[in-house]
């Protein structure tokens, strides 16, 4: 499967001031992404505040996902453990996804060949699809060019989520890639940049509160159609700045919790956002008129 166009990183909506997940409004927003012809959907990733997730919350949001979805699935299952990470790729392998999206491990601060052996042998364990995550502003490790070229020659290594913000390196990989090999932007506000030259889409966040324009974006942009792609970058660009002035999702679930979709509800150690942020993400969401 090449992945390509709109893929949104799914929040996880909380009811009782996050003591429970609440899977009706889950799949309530599935419904809504599915509407706006969202391309793939992302459960389970750090815009799902997956770290405080029990394992069996996380099996019944990919199951909500999988019975609301009638496109893609790919699941967040990395961490820094190359057990660890296995051992949740198997507990979640059963309820129908389609890949895993794996990140840079955190913390520990691998080596290049550390990430390469490490990323292979995630590959050998599973028959699904890896999509690769890198995302050293979170990790404090990056996953230089030459790296992703190399595991881009395993077969089942079919993508990269660029979050790095290294315009020089993604071209690397852009122009060096597999004809079969995705790179997708893992930053919203570099979508327009990285589609223009060659990357196959986003893995986007500001698509949970407006994913009708990021469809549009990036079927424009898949189209060479960059009048309209423009237009709709700029239209969306406060959306995209904002949704990141405190820890993602805080102001996402702000966004949503204003248009009436979820509780603003969070998990320790994040928290709701401030009330200078639940300002912005309110006058945010009127002026897209959603």
């Amino acid at each position: 499967m090449k992945f390509t166009g709109c893929g949104t990183a799914l929040l996880t909506p909380f009811k009782d001031n996050g003591a429970s997940v609440d899977y009706d409004v889950m799949g309530k927003l599935v419904d809504r992404q599915i509407q706006a012809g969202t391309h793939f959907l992302v459960p389970l990733g750090t815009t799902g505040e997956t770290p405080c997730l029990t394992n069996q919350e996380k099996i019944s949001l990919l199951q909500v996902t999988k019975e609301h979805a009638t496109c893609p699935i790919v699941v967040g299952g990395g961490t820094n453990s190359l057990a660890q990470t296995i051992e949740s790729m198997k507990l979640l392998e059963p309820y129908g996804l389609d890949a895993f999206l794996i990140v840079v491990p955190y913390y520990n601060k691998p080596t290049q060949k550390g990430l390469y052996e490490y990323f292979k042998a995630v590959a050998q364990s599973t028959d699904k699809d890896i999509i690769l995550y890198n995302v050293p502003g979170r990790t404090g490790a990056n996953l230089e060019a030459e790296t992703t070229l190399k595991l881009a020659e395993i077969e089942n290594i079919v993508a990269v989520k660029e979050a790095s913000g290294r315009y020089a390196q993604i071209s690397q990989v852009i122009r060096n890639k597999p004809e079969n090999f995705s790179v997708l932007s893992g930053n919203d506000d570099e979508t327009l940049s990285l589609m223009a030259t060659g990357a196959d889409g986003v893995i986007s966040v500001a698509s949970n509160v407006d994913p009708v324009r990021m469809v549009q974006l990036v079927e424009a942009l898949k189209r060479d159609d960059l009048k309209t792609a423009r237009a709709l970058h700029y239209k969306l660009m406060p959306l995209f700045k904002n949704c990141f002035v405190e820890s993602n999702p805080i102001p996402a679930k702000a966004a949503l919790a204003h248009l009436g979709l979820i509780e603003n509800s969070l998990r320790l150690p994040l928290c709701p956002a401030m009330p200078a942020t639940e300002e912005l993400m309110k006058e945010t969401v009127e002026e897209l008129g959603l």
